[in-house]
């Protein structure tokens, strides 16, 4: 399935955040075994697992719960969710090494090791913007933010979710159409650092980033457009947000 901020597990999630970054453990724990209970998939699953974990003083209690995720991820066989695997399995080795457990610990970093920058995404790939390009033409990163004009971005971003390129289109600076470009990425790219292992395990935006040009070739129309409140909440989520953008 598709990360979405409308999914209703994702909801619970973010408001078991909010009490967590308020300073309310216990409340934040609640929250969280509520969407464990009414997940109802593996992906669902998967992400409360991983939040009831986070909160867990007992080695052993994050342990399962650590298991617990990593195996609802496999489970679904999602790239969103396989993303998140590196960090998992290094956090399951650290519980391990406390627990005095160092050759299961050994094998828990040789396996984050393992898939530690396998970006086998396949795409679609999509970039969203208000830019008027045209088929055939190269998008290159030396051009400032489309959100923090102070900022030359050294790098091009894209994503696999078409729903989030809308997105991109929608925030970007300027009067022009909201286009979300088909891309194709001519070198190598990276997991966008902005966002992987931030708020959300791994990259289930599926968002990436590269110095070399994206290639367009095509425009897609199909994406889920924002309401005029939508659009006012993200903006302002957008002008309160006054973290560093890793660039």
């Amino acid at each position: 399935m598709e990360f979405s901020p409308s999914n209703p597990i994702v909801k619970i999630c973010l408001q078991g955040m909010v009490q967590e970054e308020q300073g309310n453990p216990a409340e934040a724990s609640r929250i969280f075994h509520v969407a464990w209970n009414e997940a109802t998939n593996d992906f669902e699953r998967f992400l409360a697992a991983y939040y009831i974990a986070r909160l867990q003083d007992d080695t052993l209690q994050q342990l399962h719960w650590l298991e617990t995720a990593v195996h609802h991820a496999l489970e679904t066989n999602n790239l969103s969710a396989n993303s998140a695997l590196p960090n998992l399995y290094l956090k399951l080795a650290a519980c391990c090494e406390h627990l005095g457990n160092l050759d299961q610990a050994k094998n828990y970093s040789a396996m984050a090791t393992a898939v530690t920058g396998n970006l086998s995404d396949p795409g679609p790939f999509y970039h969203g913007t208000r830019a008027d390009m045209q088929i055939g033409d190269l998008l290159t990163a030396g051009y400032r933010s489309n959100y923090r004009s102070d900022i030359i971005m050294n790098h091009i971003y894209f994503t696999a979710l078409i729903n989030g390129a809308g997105l991109a289109a929608a925030l970007a600076t300027g009067d022009g159409q909201e286009r979300v470009y088909i891309i194709e990425p001519i070198g190598k790219f990276e997991n966008d650092p902005n966002v992987t292992d931030k708020k959300f395990p791994g990259n289930p935006t599926r968002s990436y980033r590269t110095t070399e040009p994206l290639k367009i070739i095509g425009e897609a129309t199909d994406w889920v457009r924002l309401t005029p409140e939508q659009l006012k909440e993200w903006k302002d989520k957008l002008a309160k947000n006054k973290g560093e953008i890793i660039n």
